[in-house]
């Protein structure tokens, strides 16, 4: 090219670039806006989102077996609905005017007719008079002449209280002690003197579930309730810095690592809420264990604990530190005695559920001696039968190659179990969740909800009717009622999700894909921005929460928003993914601990190895501009990527990461990594820590933390930031002063996410000082 030809070829270039402000890019041959791309980013955010679905999941609130109350957001507003299943007939609550009304003249402030939201809203047996929550004090409203009343102040709804199961009493802790409130008169007993600091009655202190909630189990008479005294008086501290004008303000508290010598140990005790009286049970102290990870409490209740109906009996599991070893044990609660009936062991680590929150899927059945007991060891979730006076085993009841999700109801009477289960329908996605039944030997497994798409059962009390609300990805909310055979006898709702879809939402895309093995599949969802142009090319960006306890994916529910915000980022040009790796829970046993013993793996070789496969079918996908971004263990995940696989990921924003696991709450790595061991080269935790792996940072990296995150302690990043640092590598760093572990959908944080992926991996300026919510 000659000199005048060249200058031919840059003066109308720089003449372009002058004129087009740098918010504006050019793609497909036109003046791109970025500040509008970024307004249209801001209004698929899931807050922006939320009022744009109607009449979407009906939850039943059983009256009797036979009625149900549920409230449901319509165009106008709440709407309180009252089904007699019995007739099959669906109707208003109550009059909505005349309650409103009623409402106004007793507070003396307005309420509108269609924005009533009544907390804790009960209706009587009869139904002819309802009872709610509102601004601290408890209302009764007859429902024929409409008078409401005030009936006191609402005690029972205290924040860290648990409730008894007839609603009389209320747990709750004081003073490292355990106490109770009687509800109707308000009065205070103490049921503990023995407490103190760091050794205290049914704490909920370590890892990421510190509240101020108690941990504890009422008995079925209301009248006992079964806890713990936690001694962790010698453990080791953790220490934060509260940024303020003058001093910083520590906040120190102790926090078990793995590999310490000295952690919490529970001592398990039964109180007498009217006689004061403790009954200490005679078994060794336990460690701060669920049969299926993470955190004792499920619901309201402490998890692994069960009371028999008489209230003479709890049974329970111990759950040994490295989680391989479990142990059903059945106490005496009037004298403490305390029988081993079973124990198994995993020589990985043991489930009891295959969702880390999810309640633990053993029963006890004292009636008829024996036991429903849930265990991995066939590859599979299952469920099986055994006598609860020698532990022996029965017969398995479940089998094959497909997973047993919750036990719903156990009907002793007719020995039929209704459970809901994943992956044993052929040609539905192995993550959707269906509802069966089956009898105790074995036989009768029915399918009770045969549409393919993820469900969400609800039986009624006498196990006469389902409420089931079922959807996907692209399927909005139907909610049906069905008879206990599985019938649909009328439809409740179905889901308008007009007003999402006129925005130009696009449903997330659902794939599968081949693991790194080229054979195990493995399943995600991709997301396209609302202006998606088929003939465009589009830098791929890849969501990611590796688990091991959950995945990336999150619920398989239809919803306007997915985790990690994706529909925000894609609108800014991104084709954005989020994958189910192998080491994520809901599949076989060999599948979720696939990388046992080196959490470095995170699924990353799964998550390289599903993009490629996605670029090749589809040309729109660039995939020499991928990235990665993840909060905690995506954040873990993400700077992982980056280091490992450097020549594959170019741009990541990890916040909040769990970095190097040793310094991180012990109740979590040492179920997914093993116990800390010493090693020739260090320890059994080396492989898996990241700052180990930063000099291999290539691309660009932003690290983020809160300087006051007790969950995922702030040392991991900055061992990471000084190893960077130590090799020299740019990158760069956001600190969230006072911010704790939830930061990730901050406005501020957010931005500066979608900044960094659109200057880094679309290659376009960012609109200055963008503020989302403004």
């Amino acid at each position: 090219m000659n000199r005048s030809s060249l200058l031919a070829f840059i003066f109308p270039a720089l003449i372009l670039m002058h004129c087009a402000p740098a918010s504006q890019v050019t793609q497909n041959n036109e003046v791109y806006d970025m500040t509008e791309a970024y307004n249209r980013a801001e209004s698929m955010l899931g807050g922006n989102l939320s009022g744009k679905i109607f009449n979407s999941n009906v939850n039943p609130n059983w009256i009797d077996d036979h009625s149900f109350w549920y409230r449901v957001n319509t165009r106008r507003g709440f709407e309180y609905q009252l089904v007699d299943a019995q007739n099959q007939t669906k109707n208003h609550a109550f009059d909505h005017s005349r309650l409103s009304r009623s409402i106004s003249e007793a507070t003396g402030s307005t309420v509108s007719e269609w924005g009533m939201n009544l907390q804790n809203l009960e209706f009587s047996s009869d139904k002819s008079s309802i009872m709610f929550d509102m601004r601290g004090n408890v209302w009764q409203c007859d429902l024929v002449s409409y008078n409401c009343s005030e009936s006191g102040e609402a005690l029972q709804r205290s924040f860290g209280t648990v409730l008894s199961p007839d609603g009389t009493k209320a747990a709750f802790t004081r003073d490292n002690n355990l106490w109770v409130r009687d509800l109707a008169s308000g009065e205070e007993t103490q049921l503990t003197t023995e407490g103190e600091e760091y050794n205290g009655f049914a704490t909920n202190s370590q890892g990421w579930s510190r509240s101020s909630a108690p941990i504890l189990i009422w008995s079925p008479d209301s009248k006992k309730i079964k806890t713990f005294r936690q001694d962790e008086r010698e453990v080791e501290k953790m220490v934060l810095w509260r940024t303020a004008e003058g001093r910083p303000q520590a906040e120190i508290w102790p926090y078990a690592l793995p590999g310490d010598s000295i952690v919490p140990l529970l001592y398990r005790v039964i109180v007498d809420t009217e006689t004061g009286e403790k009954v200490w049970l005679d078994s060794p102290a336990d460690h701060q264990r669920t049969s299926n990870c993470c955190g004792l409490g499920r619901g309201q209740n402490w998890g692994d604990n069960e009371w028999s109906p008489d209230a003479s009996k709890i049974a329970f599991v111990s759950t040994s530190r490295d989680y391989k070893e479990v142990t059903l044990r059945v106490a005496d609660a009037r004298t403490g005695a305390v029988r081993d009936v079973y124990h198994e062991r995993d020589e990985i680590f043991f489930e009891s559920n295959l969702s880390s929150r999810g309640v633990p899927n053993w029963r006890v059945l004292h009636d008829s001696n024996e036991f429903i007991w849930f265990t991995r060891k066939d590859n599979w979730g299952h469920l099986y039968l055994h006598d609860l006076r020698t532990g022996n085993l029965k017969n398995q009841i479940t089998s094959g190659n497909w997973n047993v999700a919750d036990v719903v109801h156990i009907d002793e009477n007719s020995r039929t179990i209704w459970f809901t289960a994943v992956g044993r329908e052929a040609g539905v996605d192995p993550y959707y969740t269906m509802l069966y039944k089956i009898n105790f030997d074995g036989t009768g497994l029915t399918l009770l909800t045969d549409e393919p798409l993820n469900h969400n059962p609800d039986l009624s009390p006498g196990l006469h009717y389902i409420v089931d609300t079922f959807s996907d990805f692209s399927t909005p909310h139907q909610s049906v009622l069905r008879d206990r055979n599985g019938n649909i006898l009328m439809t409740l709702e179905e889901a308008d999700a007009d007003d999402l879809f006129e925005t130009g939402w696009r449903a997330p895309i659902s794939f599968s894909a081949k693991a790194r093995d080229g054979v195990t599949d493995v399943y995600g969802v991709m997301i396209l921005p609302s202006n998606f142009d088929p003939t465009a090319t589009y830098p791929i960006i890849n969501y990611i929460y590796p688990g091991p306890q959950s995945g990336s994916v999150g619920t398989r529910n239809f919803s306007a928003s997915r985790a990690g915000q994706a529909h925000a980022l894609a609108e800014l040009g991104f084709v954005v993914v989020a994958i189910d790796a192998l080491g994520s829970p809901m599949r076989s046993r060999e599948f979720h601990t696939a990388y046992y013993g080196n959490m470095s793996d995170n699924g990353l070789p799964d998550q390289i190895a599903a993009m490629k496969q996605l670029a090749d079918r589809y040309d729109y996908i660039d995939i020499d501009r991928a990235g990665m971004y993840g909060h905690s263990g995506g954040g873990f995940a993400t700077a992982s990527a980056m280091f490992q696989y450097p020549e594959f990921f170019k741009v990541g924003v990890s916040s909040a990461g769990n970095h190097d696991n040793r310094g991180y709450t012990y109740y979590w790595g040492e179920k997914y990594q093993g116990l800390l061991e010493k090693t020739d080269d260090g320890d059994t935790f080396t492989n898996q820590a990241n700052h180990l792996q930063a000099k291999n940072l290539q691309g660009k990296l932003l690290i983020s933390y809160g300087t006051m995150d007790t969950n995922v302690h702030p040392s991991m990043t900055l061992l990471v930031v000084n190893e960077l640092i130590r090799n020299n590598k740019d990158f760069d760093l956001m600190v969230y002063p006072n911010r704790g572990h939830g930061y990730f959908n901050e406005p501020y944080n957010l931005r500066i996410t979608w900044n960094y992926f659109v200057r880094h991996l679309l290659g376009h300026e960012p609109p200055s000082n963008f503020r989302i919510g403004q």
